[in-house]
Parts: C-alpha cells; sequence; structure tokens
C-alpha cells in the first residue's frame, strides 16, 4: 500500500483480522496509521468467534462443492459497501489480494482485475495433508480439489495473476496455461529492518502466529523431535516463539522449553539478541516474509527446504537448509559454535535482503505493470 500510494489514489476494502493487530491498537487507529497510503475501511470477519458460524461455512462448503473460503469472507455488509463505492466513484483497476475474495466478482467494476497469490492455495492445503491422518487428510484433499478448480477457472479470467515466486508462477500456469502471471516477491523495509549491536545469547528464535496451521506443525515438529538433539549438546539453549498463541499452549510450550511471548508490536529487539533464526516448517507455499526480516537483520537462519522454498537461497552462504531433525540440530548447534559462520550468515542474508528484496526494488515491477494494465493505449504508443 505505501509503494501504491505514492504512484495512485488507492482506496482499500479490509477484513479486519483481530488476531494479527495487537490488543491496545484499536481498529479505528489501525486506520488512521495506513491514512497516508489510502482511503481504508475495515470490516468484521463474518466468521471470527462465531463457531456456529464456522461450522455452517464448513457444511456450506460440502454441500455446494465450492471451496470453504469462499464462504469465509461472505459478508453482507462488506458487499453493500462494496456496490456503494462502486456507484460512487471511478475504479481504473481492482486488486484482489486473495482468490478467497473472488465470490465479490459480480459486484466488482468493470475495469481490469487482479488476483494476488500469497500462496498457490490447493498446493498448500494438499501439502498439509501429507502431515494430517484420517479425516482430517481427506478433508484437506477434498478442499485442495475444490480449491484448484478455483484456481483453474479464474486464473484465466483475470488480466493479471501476481504470485510471490517463480515456483508459484510455474504451478499456476501447469494448472492454468493460458494465465498472465507476474512474479512479484514478497518484501521487507530493509530501513527499518537492519542489524543492531546488541549481546548475542544462546538463544533460537522463530516467529509465527499458532493459529496459522505451517507455524503450530512447524514448531510442534521442531519441539518433538529436534529440540531434544540440540539440548543433549547445549542444555541452557533458550527458545523463544514470538506469536499469539491460547494460553493452554503458551504454559505447555513453556514446560517443554519454549518461552512464548504472545503478540508483540515489534519483533525486531527479540530477534535481534538471538543467535539463530529458526524456520523448521513442513507445511507451506509461497514464500517466507519471517525469513526475509530474519535476512534484513543480519541473523544466521537455519531452515527446511520447504520453509524456504522460492527465496533466492545459498546453502551455507545466506542461509543453512536442513531437513531431517538430526541435520537440523546439528545445523543449529553449528551456528551457535561458530561466530565466524553465523556472521557469514547474517551479513550475506542483509545482502540478499536488500539487493532482492527491498521493497523499492520488489514493487517496481508492479507500479509498471499495472500502468500497463490500466492504461494501455498510453504505454503502447
Amino acid at each position: 500500500m505505501r509503494l501504491l500510494g505514492q504512484e495512485f489514489d488507492v482506496t482499500a476494502m479490509c477484513f479486519d483480522k483481530t488476531s494479527m493487530r495487537s490488543d491496545s491498537v484499536t481498529r479505528v487507529e489501525a486506520q488512521e496509521r495506513l491514512r497516508d497510503f489510502g482511503k481504508v475501511e475495515a470490516f468484521d470477519i463474518p466468521q471470527e468467534g462465531r463457531a456456529f458460524r464456522k461450522v455452517m461455512d464448513h457444511l456450506t462448503s460440502v454441500c455446494t462443492r465450492r471451496a470453504y473460503t469462499r464462504w469465509l469472507y461472505e459478508s453482507t455488509t462488506f458487499r453493500a459497501r462494496l456496490r456503494d463505492m462502486v456507484r460512487e466513484q471511478d475504479f481504473d483497476l481492482v486488486h484482489l489480494d486473495s482468490l478467497d475474495l473472488i465470490g465479490y466478482w459480480n459486484d466488482l467494476p468493470s475495469c481490469p482485475k487482479v488476483i494476488v497469490h500469497h500462496n498457490i492455495e490447493s498446493q498448500l492445503l494438499r501439502r498439509r495433508s501429507e502431515v494430517e491422518s484420517g479425516a482430517v487428510r481427506a478433508y484437506m484433499r477434498h478442499q485442495a480439489s475444490l480449491l484448484q478448480k478455483e484456481e483453474i477457472r479464474w486464473a484465466p479470467k483475470v488480466d493479471l495473476n501476481v504470485v510471490v515466486s517463480q515456483e508459484d508462477a510455474d504451478t499456476l500456469r501447469q494448472l492454468a496455461p493460458s494465465a498472465r502471471c507476474i512474479v512479484v516477491p514478497n518484501g521487507v523495509d530493509t530501513q527499518d529492518f537492519r542489524p543492531v549491536e546488541c549481546p548475542q545469547t544462546d538463544e533460537l528464535v522463530f516467529v509465527g502466529g499458532y493459529g496459522w496451521f505451517p507455524n503450530r506443525d512447524g514448531m510442534t515438529h521442531f519441539v518433538d523431535e529436534i529440540l531434544p538433539l540440540i539440548k543433549k549438546e547445549n542444555p541452557s539453549i533458550k527458545v523463544t516463539w514470538v506469536g499469539r498463541a491460547p494460553e493452554e499452549v503458551a504454559a505447555e510450550m513453556k514446560r517443554r522449553g519454549v518461552m512464548m511471548t504472545g503478540y508483540v508490536d515489534d519483533i525486531r529487539p527479540t530477534v535481534s539478541r538471538a543467535s539463530c533464526y529458526i524456520v523448521p516448517l513442513r507445511v507451506g507455499g509461497g514464500t517466507r516474509l519471517k525469513i526475509l526480516d530474519a535476512w534484513a537483520l543480519g541473523k544466521a537462519v537455519v531452515s527446511t527446504s520447504r520453509g524456504c522454498e522460492g527465496l533466492a537461497v545459498h546453502s551455507r552462504e545466506n542461509l543453512i537448509v536442513a531437513d531431517r531433525p538430526e541435520d537440523f540440530a546439528e545445523a543449529v548447534l553449528e551456528v551457535l559454535r561458530d561466530s565466524q559462520l553465523r556472521e557469514k550468515l547474517g551479513q550475506k542474508g542483509r545482502e540478499t535482503a536488500v539487493k532482492t528484496y527491498d521493497w523499492a526494488v520488489v514493487g517496481r515491477p508492479l507500479i509498471d505493470t499495472y500502468r500497463k494494465i490500466m492504461l494501455p493505449e498510453m504505454t503502447s504508443a
């Protein structure tokens, strides 16, 4: 929004996911902080905090054979405001920040439309099914097939599909060969996120909310399979998990040697004091913002291959890749023991963030492409 707001008049209609916002910040305050970038209106997620609605959305998905996410964001309030807005002013382009919002297609203005795919969602669910079992595995596979049908249907229909990695572009083109795609990587503000001098501790850090399944699965795997191997050699190791989680989960993790901070307004101090940033994900898609943040802060990172998928990774240069529990544990211990390796990984990671993933670098191609879509007769002249 910051980059687009420098070039365009931006109107943003957003669903307000309260679990992603600090309890100390109200919705009005959050909207006010975005005012410099555009006009922002926020709406409740109809399902949030409503167990009955959640169950009904799943049942509706099964009965209609339409992806569950189509019903997750179905809001009469949002739809009414969208229709009013389209009547009140003209728009040159619509940016749908997820295929989840495609249910509002018929209410959109007749101008070019773009869908952003932060992951190839059908692939993400299919991968999740690999680590589930029983009825949950079957249901994840079912939802993956429904989402794949949505991707096949809509990717060729919009004017542009924005994906965050070349791997995702290749996957989407396999599903929908005629789809027009552009790769715009996730980015990081390398001015706000930069290395700071502070005492290093024998501490590992992971950033990610418990509510997102890949984070939950990855850290459960780490605690069960990897942390015991690390503690055999370094019993005093500290592990910090930055992210919101239920109190009972935080208590269980503390018992097992992991301190959960809950939601924090600024991750930088916690990440900066750690010696190693871990990404033990087994499920995922797109690219990991958490790694970009760590790189920008000059931290040594150890990740699974799936955790760093789609990024400009050079193993043992800007990040160490390890998949087996014993390999992951040994990589972490090596980073803690070897200060030269730790410094090299941090320096090379910072260089990668600045050269490849700074928002100013990744945003320009998107802005130029949007202008071509909006004004084809001018750009071709």
